[in-house]
């Protein structure tokens, strides 16, 4: 039993390990979002120079941008502490209470998901945000008192996904709001290469432009991608790595050079096919496809209606020219087999 459990143990940590290191340390070393990056600076730099706390932020944008990454570099960049919670995870005031009082004076705290706040939880952070306090009440009726603490200064950095669930009170009260987008091909490409190097692995010009094509803008794919490209290679190709090996291990997951995947395409085959180019309603697509609405909104809609593929209509849902000139070249997933 110990012999099979410690390998899994130390794999864990190994991948774990692989994912810090690619991630940036510093603002400094981020690609990407650079306007994001220079305001940050700017009220980092200013907030040093006057001794004061870092004013609160909130961050959005699609997933995989660099939210979790501008949270984790900012403490850094101030010289403080970092303690991270989930939206979801801080069902009533009573879960916010141990950030709170244990928020050292500068330090941030980061709530990532932060639009999946009850309402409640939400109005405990008012009087913390805008005056570093809270109202504490114990007992219940006539005998309750309410009890006024006083909290060290922090920096609420707050990020998500959907900043349309926010509620206008919250976030108002963030001093500055910034929304990251999707990268540029050139900027994955950069990406991709630093994490090469960071992997210890081959990368020409070529391959990481292929891989930055492949990956929708956005890093945390590209590097999914990068950690599959190795694995094959070290698995296929006896560790080399060119344009040809990463053409193929890509297409090995099904992934087409706009970087759609096989659900994607299904996505598009079903209103083509059996929809006849639409319109269709996403209720009918879901149940042609057995999936869930939800799922096509929200992993497979934004980047086919991003790369125009397909548009929406107050009757439904219809795929474009442009959708079907590309459905028709997407390349078949290739079958498992050695490249040499």
């Amino acid at each position: 039993m110990t012999s099979f459990r410690e390998p899994t143990i130390k794999a864990a940590e190994e991948f774990v390990a692989d994912d810090r290191a690619l991630r940036p340390q510093r603002m400094a070393d981020m690609v990407g979002q650079r306007d994001v990056y220079e305001r940050l600076t700017i009220a980092i730099d200013a907030a040093r120079k006057r001794g004061e706390t870092l004013g609160h932020i909130l961050l959005d944008g699609p997933p995989g941008l660099g939210k979790t990454t501008f949270a984790t570099c900012i403490p850094r960049e101030m010289g403080t502490t970092l303690q991270i919670a989930s939206g979801a995870a801080l069902a009533a005031p009573k879960d916010l209470l141990p950030y709170l009082s244990n928020a050292a004076e500068g330090s941030v705290l980061f709530i990532d998901e932060i639009h999946r706040l009850p309402i409640a939880v939400e109005e405990f952070l008012y009087p913390a945000m805008e005056d570093f306090r809270i109202d504490i009440t114990l007992g219940d009726g006539v005998a309750a008192r309410t009890i006024n603490m006083p909290l060290r200064p922090f920096t609420l950095l707050g990020a998500t996904t959907r900043a349309g669930l926010i509620s206008a009170p919250l976030r108002d009260r963030f001093q500055m709001r910034e929304h990251l987008d999707f990268y540029s091909v050139e900027e994955l490409a950069e990406i991709v290469r630093r994490s090469a190097a960071k992997l210890d692995m081959p990368m020409d010009d070529a391959s990481a432009d292929e891989i930055a094509r492949r990956s929708r803008g956005t890093p945390r794919l590209a590097n999914n991608r990068l950690r599959w490209i190795r694995d094959f290679s070290t698995s296929r190709a006896g560790g080399q790595l060119d344009l040809k090996i990463a053409r193929t291990a890509l297409e090995m997951q099904g992934i087409d050079a706009l970087g759609l995947d096989s659900f994607d395409r299904k996505y598009l085959d079903t209103i083509h096919r059996v929809f006849a180019g639409g319109p269709v309603g996403i209720e009918a697509i879901a149940h042609t496809m057995s999936s869930a609405t939800d799922t096509l909104e929200d992993d497979v809609e934004p980047f086919l209606l991003r790369c125009e593929l397909v548009i929406r209509t107050p009757r439904g849902r219809r795929i474009t020219p442009r959708g079907e000139d590309h459905l028709g070249a997407a390349p078949k997933t290739v079958a498992p087999g050695r490249l040499f």
